[in-house]
């Protein structure tokens, strides 16, 4: 099969288009015939190994084997394994490939990984959900607790975790506040916010207003500052970001937070991404329900890779960005 992969470390000029071998599904697996693929701030960091940690994962010098960008697939099922049960040829499904990468012709993944596509989407509107849409899921419901009636401060909400995050809360019952940057603030204010911030005017992380829930998606802010602005029980649930370098990179304020919410009154979480078919499942009963809406910045053709990889790392998307890996 074909795909965008690369062998080294690097900025997207290490992508080449190239032949390799498709893998076979295991007893649990399915095949799926690629149509879309959503990218991620992941696919960089993985891709640049930035932060330095990421080499433990993928390989030190360089990566074990040929990494294929692109974590997150909408497709059609190809074949299965002998013991899967929920899916069959023919199925559309969407699902977060992670180091198995979706700018490719075929993925292969695990069948509890996957779910059915919600209905009424297109395939680049699917791939544009699921690492995106199950992290905030998981920043909002599980390790945010966000209850009815509770405040909320979405910061860094015009992006692919912050655009669905916001609409999450609202539809959870949360009193959304939403910090973006001037061209983002009536986007986000479509989506359900009942107040946005336009932080290039005043920074929302001290405004001597505090919240039950602040969810900090990037961004420059220091753990203690945004301690400030949650309340004395309140809840951070940090989420990793687009910044470069640092031995933790993007991730270092919320896995800080983690080793001193135990002294402290207040809960800090450092959201991590569970891919799982179960919450793929529940984010499209909010998808055909009305609450959710996946946006997409750009769409980019499979030949683009490297130029939708450039423009994730160096601008700020409003949403996400897609690749369309096949027309047919």
């Amino acid at each position: 099969m074909k795909a965008w992969v690369y062998r080294r470390y690097g900025s997207p000029d290490v992508l080449a288009y190239e032949e390799i071998e498709a893998k076979v599904p295991g007893a649990k697996d399915i095949r799926i015939r690629v149509r879309a693929s959503g990218l991620n701030a992941a696919d960089w960091h993985i891709m640049r190994a930035d932060p330095f940690l990421a080499r433990i994962a993928v390989g030190l010098r360089k990566p074990r084997h040929p990494m294929i960008i692109g974590s997150d697939v909408a497709g059609i099922v190809e074949s299965v394994g002998d013991k899967v049960s929920r899916f069959s040829p023919g199925d559309s499904v969407y699902v977060e490939s992670m180091m198995k990468g979706g700018c490719a012709e075929l993925v292969v993944v695990p069948e509890d990984r996957a779910a059915r596509m919600p209905s009424g989407l297109t395939f680049e509107q699917a791939a544009a959900v699921p690492m995106a849409g199950v992290t905030a899921l998981v920043a909002v419901r599980d390790d945010g607790r966000l209850q009815r009636g509770q405040t909320v401060l979405i910061h860094g909400a015009s992006g692919g975790v912050g655009t669905f995050a916001v609409q999450i809360a609202r539809a959870l019952g949360g009193k959304v506040t939403a910090s973006c940057s001037s061209g983002a603030v009536e986007l986000v204010r479509s989506l359900g916010a009942d107040e946005v911030i336009d932080y290039t005017v005043d920074d929302p992380i001290d405004a001597g207003r505090t919240y039950d829930l602040v969810v900090s998606i990037g961004g420059t802010h220091s753990l203690g500052e945004l301690r400030r602005t949650l309340n004395r029980q309140g809840t951070l649930a940090a989420v990793g970001g687009s910044q470069h370098g640092g031995l933790l990179g993007p991730g270092s304020v919320g896995i800080r937070g983690a080793l001193i919410s135990p002294f402290v009154g207040q809960r800090l979480r450092s959201v991590s991404d569970k891919p799982n078919g179960p919450d793929l499942e529940t984010l499209a009963t909010m998808i055909e329900e009305g609450e959710l809406t996946p946006v997409i910045d750009r769409a980019y053709p499979l030949s683009k890779t490297p130029e939708a990889m450039r423009y994730l790392e160096d601008g700020h998307p409003k949403g996400k960005i897609v690749v369309t890996v096949a027309d047919t």
